[in-house]
């Protein structure tokens, strides 16, 4: 069953002579439960594709659908709602508030949804726990180490149980062991929680986590390849064909 469908994607930064095409009428449909890797050299598009799959951007034409709400048909208010709702966010720096303590910042996407204080922390202690933090939950950001941090925000980005997990580089500030981790981690988020993930990510060795593949390049999609689970030479599959589109 179809999550997420992308038609005719475009962005266009700039007017006239300096205008800049980031991303040229992509296609793309994610599944419900799917993990879906996006790879490509620096400066294809891998981010703002994201962005315009998330809502944070707008398209410069083309639309987005997430599980039957037209993203390009809704009001600011109503996008802010559907992304809080629908969509959860992990970021490269994690984007932890310092001040609060992990079920404070876990329980923040339920706290501004108008939830009570005390529900929205008893979510987030279930999270944190799934998670593998049930023993950090008082623990602020500058306690934990950068895996653990990135836990938190995985917890976070579930807690309001949303059908879509868009993470962007999520490892890009972690040592390989945590990075190995927090991939395993994604790869549970789809087969065990349900959740379709779609990761960018320029590591080979992580990709290999996916179920598919979509490779871009120059703001456009120029090959998909779907792996076999857990197969040992993925990242091996992987690293030569980025390789071969560089």
């Amino acid at each position: 069953m179809s999550l997420i469908q992308a038609d005719q994607l475009t962005k266009i930064y700039g007017k006239g002579d300096t205008a800049v095409t980031a991303l040229d009428h992509v296609n793309l449909t994610v599944n419900a439960g799917e993990f879906v890797a996006v790879m490509g050299p620096s400066g294809c598009g891998k981010s703002t594709l994201l962005h315009l799959l998330g809502g944070l951007d707008r398209p410069s034409s083309g639309g987005v659908i997430i599980d039957s709400h037209n993203l390009t048909d809704l009001a600011d208010a109503k996008l802010t709602e559907l992304r809080r709702r629908k969509i959860g966010f992990v970021f490269q720096f994690f984007n932890l508030i310092p001040v609060l303590d992990a079920t404070e910042n876990a329980a923040l996407p339920l706290t501004l949804d108008g939830l009570s204080p005390a529900k929205a922390k008893a979510r987030a202690n279930e999270w944190l726990t799934k998670v593998g933090l049930g023993n950090r939950l008082r623990n602020r950001p500058d306690q934990l180490s950068g895996g653990q941090q990135q836990r938190v925000a995985i917890a976070r980005a579930l807690v309001a149980d949303p059908a879509l997990i868009l993470a962007d580089e999520p490892t890009g500030n972690l040592d390989t062991r945590a990075s190995d981790e927090i991939a395993a981690l994604l790869r549970q988020v789809s087969d065990d929680w349900g959740r379709a993930v779609l990761m960018v990510t320029h590591d080979p060795r992580l990709a290999a986590y996916a179920d598919r593949i979509v490779f871009l390049k120059d703001g456009t999609i120029v090959d998909e390849t779907r792996l076999e689970a857990q197969k040992a030479g993925n990242s091996d599959l992987v690293r030569g064909k980025m390789e071969a589109m560089a």
